[in-house]
């Protein structure tokens, strides 16, 4: 009796087990959802102004379902679109990002890239990155396929959005003067931020600073210069969470009570939005705890 109700416990664990990864890879991965939030950056009795924050498409040439969920949200009239990076999973995943952005792309708009804007995925164990950081691992970048990185960059730019890899601008946006410094990945060591380092022009209505991977380096310098909204992506919200607990990583050196969400950045007056991404690795299509979002955020009176 004893061996038969063993037995019948670790059927039992399996059967669970397996009824939690299809959930996670079948249903949870594709449960696109909608987060808003209010952040209080702007002068008294000024208008509010709606950012649409999008990342980590990790788009493959099929996803149909996701391009068209994307490109919906065309319909909610932000009046700034920001693109934290992480867009592509296979060389030929242009055409499935543009068909996704092309609702959004008339609207004011800005980008910064991640590694997977670059180099393509390769077969790897799903879970290594709950062990340690991807970068550890990623030290074989030119063993990945080449990504068409520079198709997607003057796409983008031709649809007259700014290219914020190591850059700084200015640019209109819902009536109002938005200042904006991003850089290129840190992820993968591209980010300089001290070739955009400065701080914030008084002139300018909103001033916001933009990276894919929210590294506190990054996060420590544009906070310091006064840049009032920081946003982010690359922690996909740990991905797979703990009901009840949350993400076990976050993939770089943010807290894991900071992988997703809006949060005040740590010994500052910054906001910091992290974005938990619409998207999977190839290698490891699952989400639990951790639906795939876009999000607006709602910029009001402090």
């Amino acid at each position: 009796m004893r061996k038969r109700s063993l037995f019948a416990l670790g059927s039992g664990v399996v059967a669970a087990g397996a009824a939690t990864l299809a959930y996670a890879s079948l249903v949870e991965r594709n449960m696109f959802t909608l987060r808003r939030f209010d952040v209080p950056v702007l002068e008294p009795d000024a208008e509010p102004l709606r950012i649409l924050h999008l990342s980590d498409l990790h788009m493959m040439p099929d996803q149909r379902r996701k391009q068209d969920w994307v490109a919906a949200l065309g319909g909610l009239d932000p009046d700034l679109v920001i693109v934290t990076g992480d867009n592509m999973a296979n060389p030929a995943s242009v055409p499935g990002v543009l068909r996704a952005l092309e609702p959004l792309l008339h609207v004011p708009g800005a980008f910064v890239f991640g590694s997977n804007d670059y180099r393509g995925p390769r077969l790897r164990n799903p879970f290594a990155y709950l062990v340690r950081p991807s970068s550890e691992y990623e030290e074989d970048q030119l063993k990945r396929p080449n990504l068409p990185t520079e198709d997607l960059r003057a796409a983008l730019v031709d649809a007259g959005w700014a290219d914020l890899n190591n850059a700084r601008t200015v640019l209109k946006a819902g009536g109002r003067s938005i200042e904006l410094a991003g850089v290129d990945d840190p992820h993968i060591n591209r980010d300089d931020y001290e070739s955009v380092a400065g701080p914030i022009s008084p002139g300018a209505d909103v001033h916001l600073g933009v990276t894919h991977t929210p590294a506190s380096r990054v996060l420590n310098a544009t906070a310091a210069d006064g840049f009032e909204l920081l946003l982010a992506g690359h922690t996909h919200g740990g991905q797979v969470c703990v009901p009840f607990f949350g993400a076990l990583t976050t993939n770089c050196d943010l807290p894991l009570n900071m992988a997703k969400g809006l949060h005040r950045w740590p010994a500052s007056d910054a906001w910091l939005h992290v974005s938990a991404g619409l998207g999977t690795h190839p290698t490891a299509p699952v989400r639990l705890a951790c639906r795939p979002e876009a999000s607006v955020l709602t910029l009001i009176p402090r």
